[in-house]
């Protein structure tokens, strides 16, 4: 079991989410960051199912009521276990009573909005759904179906492998995957519905300038703000099935991305959908941060999906060949 002992705003119980439930109304919810979910759980020696803890807002501390295996993953973060600086993207080892401390790094190099605690044995919340995935909007799953709080306690499961050697860490995916425009971190996005619906200088600027994150932006949505984009006349459309990664436009011009949490049907118009592959570096984009959009196709989104699996590939199989080697 941990302990919370001080937890930020929305803080969740997290797995990989409610895959297949968008046909009974029920959104996907899971990790913002599903490649930082699975690598830190790699490290510990998890499933690739087993939930974690997404932390949003720092600071965040927890107490071990067990010993155990731990790695904090995603965004570049500053740890201390008992006072003890230890690093992000690498396996741990926490003593009974050992206290975990999460805070943002004071430097202009930091990277990442979202970070992820994985314990082995995964945290042991009812599955709901088939998931442990804590969905805000209609408080479905996780702890009780709400935000972490201090004073809460979660329970653990049981081990599903022998964790690597402590000390054990994965180069993060925005160093082995990077990805930029211009200097900025850039979102591969597959050409929608209606991109034809809109203005050839609307579509040139969609592509060609940079789009802002705005402070209205969370689990459900990023809206963006930029150039109008302005349709060639007004559209009017019925509420139809969308998914996470598809890029709306209200009426006002300012695109929305659909994250997460997101209903599964909307009625705006859809300029473009970022591919399934690129979703966990708009999800570590932090308020204010700037994106660029670039135009692929489905042999590209492919790649890139292509690329991802091998990167997870050559960590199951570093950490795979270390674990025989630490119990040979």
């Amino acid at each position: 079991m941990i302990r919370l002992l001080a937890c930020g705003a929305l803080a969740t119980v997290q797995d990989r989410g409610r895959l297949g439930a968008l046909r009974w109304g029920v959104g996907t919810a899971g990790a913002m960051d599903t490649l930082a979910l699975a690598g830190g759980n790699l490290l510990v020696g998890n499933p690739d199912d087993a939930a974690g803890i997404e932390i949003q807002v720092p600071p965040f501390e927890i107490r071990f009521e067990v010993a155990t295996t731990f790695a904090v993953t995603g965004a570049d973060c500053a740890l201390m276990l008992d006072g003890v600086p230890i690093l992000p993207w690498t396996g741990a080892r926490a003593r009974a009573g050992a206290v975990l401390r999460l805070a943002r790094r004071a430097s202009p190099q930091a990277w990442g909005a979202r970070s992820y605690l994985c314990v082995s044995g995964g945290i042991d919340v009812p599955v709901v759904l088939g998931s442990r995935a804590t969905q805000l909007r209609g408080a479905i799953g996780g702890h009780q179906g709400r935000s972490l709080q201090a004073g809460d306690e979660l329970p653990l499961g049981s081990p599903d492998l022998s964790p690597p050697v402590a000390g054990t860490g994965l180069v993060p995916p925005v160093v082995a995957l990077p990805l930029a425009v211009d200097g900025l971190p850039a979102l591969r996005v597959l050409p929608a519905a209606e991109y034809e619906c809109y203005r050839p200088v609307s579509r040139a600027a969609f592509w060609g300038e940079p789009w802002r994150v705005t402070p209205q932006s969370d689990r459900y949505g990023f809206r963006l703000s930029g150039p109008t984009l302005t349709p060639l006349e007004p559209l009017e459309l019925r509420s139809h099935g969308i998914v996470p990664g598809t890029i709306q436009v209200p009426h006002g011009g300012q695109p929305i991305v659909q994250m997460c949490d997101a209903q599964p049907s909307g009625g705006y118009p859809k300029i473009g959908t970022v591919i399934e592959a690129d979703l966990w570096r708009l999800a570590q984009a932090p308020i204010g941060a700037r994106i660029r959009f670039i135009e692929t196709d489905w042999d590209g989104a492919l790649a890139a999906r292509d690329a991802l699996d091998g990167w997870l590939s050559a960590a199951r199989r570093a950490l795979s060949y270390l674990r025989a080697r630490s119990t040979a």
